[in-house]
């Protein structure tokens, strides 16, 4: 295996939008996701709306005009 050339493993939390951290190794100092395994609708068995950016809004502007006819 030759030297230097691997990037540093280091200890690093992974932090979600709903608060949750965890606790892993990685090449990488700070790691934030918008949704985990705490906050999940296929772990936590509730249905749960992620807007991110007005993904909804832009969608019912785009075909509101088929809805009125």
């Amino acid at each position: 295996m030759k030297k230097d050339i691997h990037p540093e493993y280091k200890k690093t939390a992974i932090r979600c939008a709903c608060g949750n951290e965890l606790e892993v190794g990685s090449t990488k100092s700070d790691i934030r996701v918008e949704i985990c395994s705490k906050c999940h609708p296929f772990f936590t068995g509730k249905q749960k709306l992620v807007d991110t950016a007005g993904r909804i809004e832009r969608f019912r502007k785009k075909y509101e005009k088929f809805q009125n006819q």
